[in-house]
């Protein structure tokens, strides 16, 4: 184990540590050649990738604002988790840059931690994701020489909370149109597409998605040929991917008449680039070009609701006292 910092604050006997975990973001375009190569597992990003994407998080303000979000929701959930009693610490640790989740960890054997809960801010479980930050949990326990006891949540897609504010942002969503249009108002959940191959390695993430979009529009009260599913937000690599994506289905639904559509992104927790520039700046050129009208509710952000959905389920996480 690391020598502890002898300027950092020891945390009490028996308190719990509750590591949160996030994507990750660049907090410069400065930071991009080297975010990228995270991502890319060291693979040199070819000039015309990094000049899109680089392009891209200029046009949303030149750095990413998952980390600010994340921080905010991890604030808001520790004061509902106070009112439990428990003596508790948070630690946030992030996939693909600062602060790394080996970091988080690192930071979490100094200070005596001896049992977590971690929870990722994504939904829904896929061997491509939320495994991926499990196992960069125990990379940290091993590259340190340490143990802690965790407990991980896999998911928690049908959350009442979370169910109830995403139904939430469908309505508001609908509000936003004149209210003799709203039953023309056609409704798009999305969320990141994943390689089609994760179908047939029988990976549960494309049905806890469905799952989750059925309640919310369920919840919502939308008839059945009010809403459907779109992927969106495809990585770029040759093999397939899980669709239709957003631009393509959009331009489906021009092709049926649809002319008014709601989008609601049923996998992404906060605002970051798959919705500030995915969804608001290129979904929306499309859906300009034909001559739809496309409305993108918030996104949960610090949402009481989501902030509760969180606490919920980390609460019924933690080992017994």
């Amino acid at each position: 184990m690391t020598t502890p910092d002898p300027t950092q604050t020891p945390v009490a006997p028996g308190t719990i540590g509750v590591l949160f975990m996030a994507y990750g973001g660049p907090e410069s375009l400065e930071d991009m050649p080297g975010y990228l190569s995270d991502i890319r597992a060291g693979r040199v990003t070819p000039a015309s990738v990094l000049d899109e994407i680089t392009n891209n998080y200029r046009l949303i303000g030149g750095k990413s604002p998952l980390p600010e979000f994340t921080r905010a929701q991890v604030d808001a959930t520790m004061a509902q988790l106070e009112k439990l009693g428990r003596p508790l610490k948070a630690y946030i640790g992030m996939r693909h840059w600062s602060p790394w989740i080996e970091d988080a960890v690192r930071d979490m054997l100094d200070d005596g931690i001896q049992q977590a809960v971690a929870i990722v801010l994504a939904p829904h479980y896929s061997s491509m994701s939320v495994a991926k930050y499990q196992k960069k949990i125990k990379a940290g326990l091993e590259m340190n020489h340490g143990h802690i006891d965790f407990v991980f949540i896999d998911d928690y897609h049908t959350e009442p909370g979370y169910i109830t504010a995403l139904a939430d942002r469908v309505r508001q969503g609908i509000q936003e149109f004149p209210e003799g249009e709203r039953d023309a108002v056609h409704v798009v959940l999305s969320a990141h597409s994943l390689p089609v191959r994760i179908k047939r390695e029988g990976d549960p993430y494309a049905d806890q998605l469905m799952e989750s979009a059925q309640l919310v529009a369920k919840q919502a009260g939308l008839r059945d040929d009010q809403w459907s599913w779109s992927f969106q937000s495809a990585g770029r690599s040759p093999e397939p991917w899980l669709g239709p994506q957003l631009d393509e289905h959009l331009s489906d639904l021009a092709g049926k008449g649809v002319k008014k559509v709601v989008s609601v992104p049923v996998g992404f927790v906060s605002d970051h680039v798959e919705i500030l520039f995915d969804i608001d700046i290129a979904a929306q050129e499309v859906a300009r070009e034909l001559g739809m009208t496309l409305v993108r509710p918030p996104a949960l952000n610090t949402d009481p609701l989501f902030i509760g959905t969180l606490a919920s389920v980390i609460g019924r996480a933690l080992p017994e006292a």
